[in-house]
């Protein structure tokens, strides 16, 4: 799934990981390739997953790219017919990063056993920043009073939360989570200030 080699297109082996997936590779690549605007692909990461919604099980395949000058993340889900499009049909929603834009590349890895020294991680979690998306948390502020009463307002966190992609060697293997970190450094090479 995952692909990283330093200046060298690897559109051909994106093209590959995906059709691998059998996830609607023609619609997955076409929207893919179409979101690449014809740079080249410096690295790659596919996440083909399995949800489960109610009594129904539903696939999404997300492709995360690299090229010289974006991120590019496409997302394609299925659905079934309904009203306006009777047959079961995909959505692909693609969006493009300039790689200037981005803030923030967050990578969590959590490792067992750590007491037995360095382990490939069980898991890993990608985040990604460029102020596009934000959330705001607040709850009730308080004084350290225990018997005040009084209104504080509120108080809260403003956290920038564009993306976030989690991996686990449990579900997809420990080669997908070797992959979001490589695609993870590769990202965090081009985005230095």
């Amino acid at each position: 799934m995952p692909r990283s080699t330093r200046d060298a297109d690897v559109s051909h082996d994106l093209r590959k990981a995906i059709h691998r997936t059998g996830y609607y590779p023609e619609v997955v690549a076409d929207g893919v390739f179409s979101a690449a605007g014809g740079e080249e692909v410096l690295s790659y990461f596919v996440h083909h997953e399995t949800t489960f919604d109610h009594e129904e099980v539903r696939r999404h395949l997300t492709a995360l790219l690299l090229t010289p000058t974006r991120l590019v993340i496409a997302h394609t889900d299925e659905h079934p017919g309904d009203d306006l499009l009777p047959e079961p049909y995909t959505s692909t929603t693609t969006e493009a990063v300039t790689l200037t834009s981005i803030r923030t590349v967050v990578v969590t890895r959590m490792v067992a056993n750590p007491t037995k020294g360095v382990a490939p991680p069980a898991e890993a979690v990608l985040t990604i920043g460029w102020g596009g998306v934000g959330r705001l948390d607040l709850e009730p502020a308080a004084c350290s009073d225990p018997s005040c009463d009084a209104d504080h307002g509120y108080t809260g966190t403003l956290a920038g939360d564009d993306y976030t992609l989690r991996v686990s060697a449990a579900a997809e293997g420990a080669d997908a989570v070797a992959g979001l970190l490589a695609f993870a450094e590769a990202l965090s090479s081009r985005t230095r200030g």
